[in-house]
């Protein structure tokens, strides 16, 4: 087991993550990509063990798409981690089903600071760099445990970091407390509130609940939610994204929605949905689309499983993960919104998958 830590000085983490063209950005991620795998081969035995027998055992690779990636079920079987026990300092766990197995993810220093890096300059780029007063549509019960987390706690605790004068919606039955929260909101009419929660919850304990119980509150101009994971339900209630964000805007006055894609085997590497409605991969992450039956790389527009690019994970190999997610990539650097990147929409999940709680996620342009 490697005693040392990957490199982090790729200058992919340097200034905006969505300012790097198609150019400057591939070459660059592939270096970093190749590096992680060596390093992850060095230091995971089961890793190099796997991905020798099925990609074979190449020091380089020439692009992206020819990297080796494991399937992201794999972490719910083994325990994989590229650093030495000791240096291991918070484990994360997938939200699941009871009883179902869950991902077990092990970050190290280096990792978690990277991840939280990461996430705040994705989000600052959406949501501006001045930390809000916020709205956590949660039960504060989930961060408690601060060595070990579900994915729900440790995306709460990561997007609680952006904000301040925190203010838990919910208690342990995920009863909201409407008086509490219209004092929160009058006591700051003069400046936009950040909202954050899991979509489901949003809908189910926040929206619809505000809805029956006829609630009438508006949060000051300005205000705006993000939102990620628990789609699949609401698929099943027929609900799309527009008609989510309508809902909330009909009801709250809630103008600025984002959807964001992500999973606890990537914390860091989030997608966020953008004011034209496509998710869009950072200077640090990206996406490949495979075919579902042969998993060769698709084209522009074709749908397929989504694998994950991240240079982040360095306490564990998770850079390269082929997930259970259907999407589509719909172009490269040519967003009306102006950012840099891929961006996708995700489709939903493989038919007959094993349902997750925060990589459930579906998006489609509002």
């Amino acid at each position: 087991m490697n005693s040392a830590t990957a490199r982090s000085d790729s200058p992919l983490l340097e200034g905006s993550p969505f300012a790097q063209p198609h150019a400057r950005k591939r070459p660059a991620l592939l270096a970093a990509m190749n590096e992680l795998t060596r390093f992850h081969r060095a230091g995971s035995t089961d890793y190099k063990r796997m991905v020798d027998t099925i990609f074979g055992s190449a020091d380089e690779y020439a692009d992206l798409a020819s990297l080796p990636w494991l399937p992201v079920q794999l972490f719910k079987r083994h325990d994989l981690k590229s650093v030495a026990d000791e240096q291991i300092v918070r484990t994360l766990v997938s939200s699941g089903t009871t009883g179902a197995a869950v991902s077990r993810i092990f970050l190290d220093k280096d990792t978690a600071r990277s991840q939280v890096v990461a996430l705040a300059r994705i989000a600052g780029h959406f949501i501006g760099r001045q930390r809000l007063p916020m709205v956590i549509v949660d039960d504060q019960s989930i961060i408690t445990d601060r060595t070990r987390f579900n994915a729900r706690g440790a995306a709460t605790l990561g997007f609680s970091n952006l904000g301040r004068d925190h203010f838990y919606l919910l208690n342990a039955a995920l009863e909201p407390d409407w008086p509490a929260l219209a004092d929160y909101v009058a006591c700051r009419a003069d400046r936009p509130i950040m909202l954050f929660g899991f979509t489901f919850i949003v809908w189910q304990q926040f929206l619809r609940k505000a809805q029956s119980a006829d609630i009438k509150l508006r949060f000051p101009s300005g205000s705006v939610l993000i939102h990620g994971g628990g789609w699949k339900k609401l698929q099943d209630q027929s609900v799309s994204n527009a008609a989510f964000k309508a809902a909330l805007r009909a009801t709250f006055g809630l103008e600025r929605v984002h959807n964001y894609y992500g999973m606890v085997e990537q914390v860091g590497s989030i997608f966020f949905e953008c004011e034209a409605g496509w998710l869009h991969t950072p200077a640090y992450a990206d996406v490949i689309i495979r075919d579902r039956l042969s998993l060769a790389p698709l084209p522009c527009g074709g749908e397929g499983l989504i694998q994950v690019l991240s240079i982040l994970p360095r306490s564990y190999p998770g850079h390269s993960l082929l997930t259970e997610d259907l999407g589509t990539v719909a172009g490269e650097d040519d967003c009306s919104c102006g950012r840099m990147g891929q961006r996708f929409v995700v489709a939903g999940r493989l038919p007959n998958a094993e349902v997750r709680g925060c990589s459930d996620t579906r998006t489609t342009p509002a």
